[in-house]
């Protein structure tokens, strides 16, 4: 599934030109700028930690990408969620025999979903998709969409 560069809107498979955009040829998110990464190795980029995505949203050719904003935006939202999560469980921790049961039962497996959902969230990067996440990606593509 191709994207856009201008308006971010999904291209058929195939299209050479963009239906929503006023004319011109458009190109799918794969090609390259001029001496930078492609769309998707950037989006990819973007959620191994936090600092790719906060320089890719500062960066100039990058921050105009939408594909590349999504990414980045949705890899902020992820670890503040994470985050969230992370403070809720250890405080459950102190409390005797059920935080005893959330750290041998549920910290191992959210461990393991959060590193299944990384590697999830990257091939899906790499792959061109824009991938949302139930609440995280709906901030995510708002605050895409609004620069």
């Amino acid at each position: 599934m191709a994207f856009c560069p201008s308006c971010g809107s999904q291209m058929p498979a195939g299209a050479a030109a963009c239906p929503n955009c006023a004319g011109g040829t458009q190109t799918a998110v794969t090609t390259a700028p001029a001496g930078g990464l492609t769309d998707n190795v950037a989006g990819m980029l973007a959620y191994v930690t936090i600092i790719p995505a906060i320089v890719f949203l500062l960066l100039e050719p990058y921050n105009k990408r939408r594909f590349i904003r999504f990414h980045a935006f949705q890899c902020i939202f992820l670890c503040i969620a994470l985050i969230v999560v992370s403070v809720a469980l250890q405080i459950l921790l102190h409390i005797p025999f059920i935080g005893w049961a959330v750290a041998i039962l549920v910290w191992p497996l959210i461990g393991l979903a959060e590193l299944i959902l990384w590697i999830f969230l990257l091939m899906k990067a790499y792959q061109g998709h824009m991938f949302k996440l139930p609440v995280v990606g709906d901030m995510a593509e708002k605050q895409a969409n609004a620069v």
